[in-house]
């Protein structure tokens, strides 16, 4: 076997987010984010996994959110440690005995042996690895015919809840923080495979004026060119470090882990629209950012773009390129802490984001993020 063999991976198909109020995500992913309930944990399962789970479906964005029954089970053992987040990533592959082969002779660490379920004529096989994410565990899945989500799912006659009018279609990528990145980036390269995309590093306006504290980021995307699947990976940068708003996820999520998930919209405009109209909140950016945009864009080599500034200015959307008129829009939900008022809830957030021919990451964007991250953490106190 080499190294550039792939594992076979076709999607990122699923978040399993770990919560502590089952009934508060129900209303946020149908009432907000307008997804559509589409099944439920069997009272079999939840007997067995000591805990209750609920699977939110928009386009081919898939979130499942499970909240502890008692004790020992694994949403128990992660709300044990850390804040509400994400503790298992899901992924769909071609070939269920070659990932586990690939991946076990590469250095990965199995949680389990391959499990297979056989029913209603079909399979479904799977088996999980720890990863440098903290304690966010990757599952590998394969089906052969087999129509549920996963065993002991029970699928409802008709979806419930939201219909997906704001136009979700995938996971575009997703993010994640470290106080140190780089056992994480050898790791997704010599067990996953994957190969660095794109990298960037920087700190926040402050620093540049001379102040005594600010935030810095190192950023590396590394991705799986068979799927596409892509990670953006950060960590603080000095020599701020511990006002780093890296730092503070560390602190307030208490270790490593995902800091977001970026959920491709087919029309941003029309969907963040809707999303304000429905009340979320989102990272606030300033007027001058609109001001300096159209000089920007030029810089850039993007010469126009289809949407005129002033709706962005309105929407707060923001906007990077690439040049040869490539550029991509993008905007980032206030954590989830913030959102719900409490702390446990933890200091996730997801990114809405539409693509128009660039593939990167918007490093003029980032700066401006991390920037509107830092005035609201200076507005809760959290840094001086």
């Amino acid at each position: 076997m080499t190294k550039a063999e792939s594992v076979g991976i076709k999607r990122l198909e699923a978040l399993h987010y770990y919560v502590r109020d089952l009934e508060r995500s129900r209303k946020f992913y149908t009432e907000k984010l307008d997804f559509e309930e589409i099944a439920q944990s069997s009272p079999e399962l939840e007997e067995a996994a000591r805990q209750r789970s609920v699977v939110f479906r928009a386009g081919d964005c898939i979130v499942m959110c499970s909240q502890p029954l008692g004790e020992g089970g694994r949403a128990w053992r992660y709300l044990r440690k850390h804040p509400d987040g994400v503790g298992t990533l899901i992924f769909e592959v071609e070939d269920i005995e070659r990932a586990f082969r690939v991946l076990d002779a590469r250095g990965g660490t199995p949680i389990d042996e391959i499990t297979r379920v056989k029913e209603d004529g079909g399979e479904f096989a799977s088996f999980s690895i720890t990863t440098p994410f903290g304690d966010t565990t990757f599952r590998f899945i394969e089906r052969k015919g087999y129509r549920k989500l996963f065993p002991g799912a029970v699928h409802y006659d008709a979806p419930r809840g939201g219909k997906n009018t704001l136009g979700f279609t995938h996971f575009d990528h997703i993010t994640s923080n470290f106080q140190t990145m780089a056992p994480a980036l050898l790791w997704m390269e010599h067990v996953l495979g994957f190969e660095r995309f794109w990298e960037i590093q920087f700190h926040t306006e402050d620093v540049k004026k001379g102040a005594d504290h600010g935030s810095g980021l190192r950023s590396a995307v590394m991705w799986d060119p068979h799927s596409g699947v892509k990670f953006a990976n950060n960590e603080p940068y000095r020599p701020y470090f511990k006002s780093s708003q890296i730092n503070i996820f560390n602190e307030e999520h208490r270790g490593d882990g995902v800091q977001h998930a970026a959920l491709a919209a087919a029309d941003i405009l029309s969907c963040v629209r809707s999303m304000r109209e429905r009340g979320i909140q989102f990272m606030p950016t300033p007027g001058s950012y609109y001001d300096a945009l159209p000089q920007r864009l030029q810089t850039l080599g993007v010469q126009r773009i289809d949407e005129d500034i002033n709706v962005l200015r309105d929407l707060e959307i923001l906007v990077d390129g690439e040049g040869e008129g490539k550029y991509l829009l993008q905007i980032f939900l206030k954590e989830s802490a913030g959102t719900h008022g409490d702390p446990e809830a933890g200091p996730f957030f997801y990114e809405i984001i539409q693509r128009k021919g660039d593939r990167g990451f918007g490093g003029g964007n980032f700066r401006a993020l991390f920037e509107s991250i830092e005035r609201q953490q200076k507005t809760e106190g959290k840094i001086g």
